[in-house]
């Protein structure tokens, strides 16, 4: 990343101060560096040693020798000679830099959806409001660092703007849905209420015509989908946090938490201590190196999903029908071997 700034001055910058500055001296008027941190301070910032005379005086010359800024000086104070000049881009650290450089790659966990493209051309925007001597050249991230997205489900393009437009102007919509467990598509009719991405894959969740319930469906198991001209509004006593948990999934399997605990085995043991499970989590280590993990969720499918992918290594301690779930998943598996 190009930048001829030395990195003593470069660290010691502050967007804001730059901003609030250059908005100042397009009067035309000259201030000296006392007024402008007066000035500056007034704004509301509540940290004064962003906006001392002598830090003021840095960023002036900052945006005169770093972002060449017409600003000149005299016993009056400091003004722009040219009276169209304004700061067209915001000044970014390398460490800032480097961020807006690693957000294309991250973009590829939305690959194939709309999404991709419009954040493609945000990130594209960014980088071209960047100052001429300011270059973000992703191309060293390429050999360096690899980034794994989820796999995701396939989904028709056009379903996420149907979908979203729907959301916008609270419009029933119609589509053909095919159940996890069954081989056959059935028609449906929701009021869609709110969407969730997770692990790459998207949902949408709304009340059902055909049940009178709230109920959840992927973008992937769906065809054919069309706006109705039925309008709809949502329930002001209607929260998304009631039908799923932010922190496990979106799976609508219990209304009421579940009181999850774990015994992890010590042969995994450091995984689970550094793991975090559930902002709310409880994480214990017993004397022979196991790990004792306790949580409260509505996520029973994820529960389940993950145990059995961990094997010998996580048991179920409670509650018992969670314990049931699991072995009865066990001994449906073992019967296919058999």
């Amino acid at each position: 990343m190009g930048n001829d700034s030395k990195p003593s001055k470069q660290i010691k910058i502050n967007n804001w101060r730059i901003i609030a500055i250059d908005e100042i001296l397009q009067s035309g008027k000259p201030y000296t560096a006392s007024q402008l941190a007066k000035l500056i301070g007034d704004h509301g910032n509540t940290e004064k040693s962003d906006f001392s005379p002598r830090t003021i005086q840095r960023d002036l010359e900052y945006m005169r020798d770093t972002l060449l800024a017409p600003i000149e000086s005299d016993y009056r104070g400091y003004r722009y000679t040219e009276p169209n000049f304004f700061v067209k881009s915001i000044p970014l650290t390398e460490g800032e830099a480097f961020s807006v450089a690693i957000l294309n790659p991250l973009l590829e966990q939305y690959r194939n959806t709309p999404l991709e493209n419009q954040l493609r051309s945000v990130f594209q925007k960014i980088v071209n409001c960047l100052p001429e001597h300011v270059t973000v050249d992703t191309s060293f991230l390429n050999p360096n660092i690899t980034f794994i997205p989820d796999r995701t489900e396939t989904i028709d393009p056009t379903f996420f703007q149907t979908i979203f437009d729907s959301l916008k102007n609270h419009c029933t919509i119609s589509f053909e849905y095919r159940p996890l467990q069954k081989t056959t598509f059935m028609e449906r009719q929701i009021d869609p209420y709110h969407v969730v991405c997770q692990r790459g894959n998207w949902y949408v969740m709304g009340k059902c015509h055909e049940r009178n319930d709230i109920r959840i469906f992927s973008f992937s198991r769906m065809k054919n989908i069309k706006i109705l001209k039925d309008k709809f509004g949502i329930p002001n006593d209607f929260k998304p946090s009631d039908y799923f948990d932010v922190e496990m999934g979106v799976w609508l399997s219990d209304r009421t938490p579940l009181n999850v605990e774990l015994l992890v085995d010590k042969e995994i043991g450091t995984y689970a201590l550094n793991r975090i499970w559930h902002s709310e989590q409880t994480v214990e280590e017993r004397d022979d190196g196991s790990i004792y993990v306790n949580f409260q969720t509505t996520q029973k499918r994820e529960i389940v999903r993950w145990v059995l992918g961990q094997g010998h290594t996580v048991k179920v301690l409670g509650p018992q029908k969670l314990v049931e779930e699991i072995r009865a998943e066990l001994k449906s598996s073992l019967e296919k071997y058999n």
